[in-house]
């Protein structure tokens, strides 16, 4: 599959959503953040699996096992995810932010989602590294099932695999637990990355199933529709960490995910302009950057008195009285930090991909 552009605009579609979440909270009355994370989830099943499928259908071809493709696979995604993931680990550590030192090994061992489910709380300025450890175990976990699972058989496990994070997220609603347990565990994702998997292995081998199914703009309206209401009903009735939050929401925000990146792949024309415009596809570039940055920028949740952030905003109130000057001010400093990792750090290891190509 060669690069399409317009997912580099989903990529910053997505982080903007988060970045709205967590900095214009007070003014935004839905959860875009979860959107914007479950939009990455589907994205990355989707990619990762046409990744997986190209290499399995090599394997097939060339009548060997997938022991190679499967190290290729962990080593390209080690280059990509790990270097600017621990540097800025150790930077904070050095810097004695108290989150980093409190659950280094979580957020060392990408565990950091299991500790916020089992102790069914936050962990401060890292909470956003729960989607990056989901993340690491999707990719520890499915190469396994495109490889060794038929490709007859493919699309059956991605719907039961989908059924199953359902079935798990509402045990977890009906035996008390609190929200957060049913949305940072891996399983419970499944049904955004499965979705995804669907998506590529359609756009692999149906090509033309695919691209009528997606000029059809109903079934976007329709889950544009169904989602917006959803978010309606749940702020009016304060119902924030209800059955349909908590058990049915991912189901909505993934099947609007699954039409807004199959738009994107077959161009719908206002929409695609959007995507591919020059800053939409920089800024989804270095998307990986922003979103790992963001929280330490500043959290007004968690920032301490100390913090840099804390002290301007509390010499400059103009910003806490323009809260939209704020978040764009605050973006600004983001993007320069992640431009920074991406041309100094990410670009040039990224380059070492090309000796391990499958």
């Amino acid at each position: 599959m060669k690069h399409i552009k317009a997912l580099d605009g989903i990529r910053f579609l997505a982080v903007t959503l988060v970045l709205m979440e967590h900095w214009l909270d007070t003014e935004i009355k839905f959860a875009v953040g979860y959107s914007g994370v479950c939009v990455f989830f589907v994205l990355s099943g989707f990619l990762i699996t046409n990744i997986l499928l190209k290499a399995k259908v090599a394997d097939n071809e060339a009548n060997r096992n997938h022991g190679r493709s499967l190290k290729l696979f962990y080593i390209r995604r080690t280059i990509r995810i790990f270097p600017v993931y621990y540097l800025l680990i150790l930077i904070a550590f050095l810097l004695n932010e108290p989150s980093v030192h409190t659950y280094f090994w979580w957020i060392f061992t990408y565990t950091s989602n299991i500790y916020i489910a089992s102790h069914q709380t936050w962990m401060g300025v890292v909470d956003h590294f729960w989607s990056l450890a989901v993340e690491e175990q999707f990719y520890l976990f499915f190469p396994c099932v495109v490889f060794f699972v038929p490709l007859k058989y493919l699309p059956k496990t991605l719907i039961f695999l989908s059924i199953i994070a359902v079935l798990l997220r509402l045990y977890f609603y009906m035996t008390g637990y609190l929200w957060m347990t049913s949305y940072v565990l891996m399983p419970t994702c499944l049904d955004a990355f499965s979705l995804g998997g669907l998506m590529a292995y359609f756009f692999k081998f149906k090509n033309k199933t695919f691209v009528t199914f997606f000029k059809n703009r109903i079934g976007l309206v329709i889950s544009l529709l169904v989602y917006v209401l959803s978010q309606i009903y749940i702020f009016q009735f304060n119902h924030n960490h209800g059955f349909l939050s908590v058990v049915l929401m991912r189901c909505f925000e993934s099947i609007l995910a699954v039409y807004l990146i199959g738009n994107a792949i077959i161009g719908l024309p206002i929409y695609s302009k959007i995507l591919l415009h020059p800053v939409s596809l920089y800024l989804g570039k270095i998307s990986y950057g922003i979103y790992i940055f963001h929280n330490f920028i500043y959290n007004h949740y968690h920032a301490s008195a100390s913090h840099p952030m804390t002290i301007f905003f509390k010499n400059y109130p103009f910003f806490d009285e323009h809260i939209y000057i704020k978040f764009f001010f605050l973006y600004g400093i983001t993007i320069a930090f992640a431009s920074i990792s991406w041309f100094l750090i990410e670009k040039p290891i990224n380059k070492l991909k090309d000796k391990f190509e499958y």
